[in-house]
């Protein structure tokens, strides 16, 4: 039961005692007119009225409560579907493995990711952060996902499509559903080439990928590219990086510099310097401290919170 319905069964419990006082010492023979009788009728007329009100008020409260349950069940559910549209198992090819933390900043995610592997010696990342949170844009995240194309079929065998034509067309295929509501997101997308190292990635308004050097030094890897769902047709850069053993390449949603930010802003870099303080750590334990912190930041009330989504991509020492 509400305080206010608690509240107001106090003060009728109050009155009824007084009601019943009063009638007791009421002098017999008082006039009609200013009969104390007459104003305790009405009294009791008025605390049957608030009684009923607040019969209306539980019956509200339990309404009100059903509801609230149905609807934390429901968002349970939709966040295990969503987890269901995750890798279940992250490959592994090579000197090549990956790492990865997904942080909803409630039940479900604005944020998406995968990783797969696309051939023998090709394995594919991909992540998209929609703006917005909860519901609307976890569905339009399992939209991209669905519409990201990776390959195609030709005729004696298949190519892998360049990231920057995945990305042409899954901006294409955003901008076609001609949503009702100005709806946006940014993504990447790219491939590592498990011989040669090489890493060719496209990006749609996502941030740019921290390369980590063995000696612990990180530096932006960048590629131009606007955000999805604004312009049909829009082009997009690609860049090229070959890893070299022992280093590692970061992809991330902007959560991870609200986590580490001042709240105001996103260029702040202390989620870098902290990376390059767990240098020598490995990948896996950067991680588990990167969800701590994540925990602890979105416990305090007075921050902004925000998806968290990370991809570790690490090439071994050999």
């Amino acid at each position: 039961m509400s305080a206010a319905a608690i509240g107001v069964e106090q003060v009728i419990s109050d009155a009824g005692v007084e009601l019943r006082i009063a009638r007791d010492i009421m002098p017999a023979g008082a006039s009609p007119v200013t009969s104390l009788e007459q104003t305790l009728d009405s009294v009791q007329r008025e605390l049957d009225a608030v009684r009923a009100e607040l019969d209306g008020l539980r019956r509200r409260d339990d309404a009100l409560r059903f509801y609230t349950q149905r609807l934390d069940e429901e968002l349970k559910l939709a966040a295990r579907l969503q987890q269901d549209f995750l890798p279940r198992k992250l490959p592994q090819v090579g000197a090549v493995s990956f790492n990865t933390l997904f942080r909803p900043a409630s039940h479900v995610s604005g944020d998406l990711y995968d990783v797969m592997r696309l051939d023998e010696h090709h394995v594919g990342f991909y992540m998209a952060d929609a703006v917005g949170h909860g519901m609307p844009a976890a569905l339009l995240t399992m939209f991209l996902k669905q519409a990201l194309v990776t390959k195609e079929i030709i005729p004696g065998g298949y190519r892998l499509l360049d990231p920057s034509l995945t990305m042409a067309r899954l901006n294409d295929a955003l901008v076609e559903q001609n949503l009702s509501h100005a709806t946006f997101a940014t993504a990447i997308y790219g491939h590592i080439d498990t011989r040669s190292l090489e890493v060719v990635f496209a990006r749609g308004g996502h941030p740019n990928p921290l390369l980590m050097t063995r000696d612990g030094k990180t530096r932006t890897v960048t590629s131009e590219g606007s955000l999805l769902g604004i312009f049909p047709g829009e082009q997009f850069g690609q860049t090229k990086v070959r890893l070299q053993p022992g280093e590692r390449l970061f992809i991330y949603s902007d959560g991870v510099e609200f986590t580490y930010g001042d709240g105001e802003s996103l260029e702040t870099g202390q989620w870098r310097a902290e990376l390059e303080n767990r240098a020598e750590q490995s990948s896996s334990q950067i991680l588990r401290d990167f969800a701590e912190q994540v925990d602890r930041h979105n416990a305090d009330p007075s921050r902004k919170k925000d998806d968290l989504t990370l991809i570790v991509l690490d090439v071994a020492n050999q």
